[in-house]
């Protein structure tokens, strides 16, 4: 059966852009559905969005923050029990869009500007289990927590998606093993010195002189080695230790 993706967007070249790259990110089977408004959108999702306990559901949802009908945060509200994967695609990078967003319950955070390569890198995640973060909005989160507790909180829990995909989110900072330095080899430490800094596989890869698929190989050990589940989690647990 096709993943179903919708995607929110009044914009018709930003639309068809957004296409492609959810097109070139996956090799899943997909149903897309295109939305120009919020009032669109709805009618797409129909019924279901309050409960989705019946029915073929969409699986991932892309939206706009600015629609001519009105704020996609209200759509991001409506949808907090919607089994998808609910990914923001926008221009805004600042603070006063972001954790709105995320308290309304996005799952991820992506910038419109970004290259189309780092769009479709960003939403492979979902498939290792990373939320879908901009390079800039990870930084800026990673930033926010350096800072103080107390921001992005409330942020909802995705529901699984079809054909094996799977997504994640930062979990609260009171979750995790305590960082031990001791049990991370030296490349490990490495990689996740980049990982807080925000950089992606393929960059890390290149600044260290490996293969991408190594960088992903000691990813998974250190989520294994701390107890984590996400980039974002080590991130939080390496700025709290004073790794990074």
């Amino acid at each position: 059966m096709a993943v179903k993706v919708l995607i929110v967007e009044d914009n018709p070249v930003a639309r068809s852009f957004l296409t492609r790259v959810v097109k070139e990110s996956f090799s899943d089977a997909l149903l897309i559905t295109e939305a120009g408004d919020l009032e669109t959108a709805r009618r797409q999702i129909g019924p279901l969005r309050d409960s989705a306990q019946t029915g073929d559901p969409f699986k991932l949802i892309l939206v706009d923050l600015e629609l001519p009908d009105g704020n996609g945060m209200e759509l991001l509200a409506e949808l907090g029990q919607y089994p998808a994967t609910k990914i923001v695609t926008t221009l805004y990078s600042d603070d006063d869009h972001l954790f709105p967003a995320l308290q309304c319950g996005a799952d991820g955070y992506l910038l419109k500007e970004d290259r189309f390569e780092v769009l479709v890198e960003e939403l492979q995640k979902i498939v290792r289990g990373q939320p879908p973060l901009s390079p800039a909005i990870a930084r800026r989160l990673l930033t926010h927590f350096r800072q103080g507790p107390g921001g992005a909180g409330g942020i909802s829990e995705p529901a699984p998606l079809a054909s094996g995909f799977q997504s994640s989110r930062p979990v609260p900072m009171g979750r995790g093993a305590p960082l031990d330095h001791e049990r991370l080899t030296p490349r490990e430490s490495e990689v996740l010195t980049y990982l807080s800094k925000g950089f992606t596989i393929k960059e890390i890869a290149s600044l260290m002189g490996i293969k991408w698929f190594t960088v992903n190989d000691h990813i998974k050990s250190i989520y294994k080695k701390l107890n984590v589940s996400s980039r974002a989690e080590a991130a939080v647990l390496a700025s709290k230790q004073g790794l990074v």
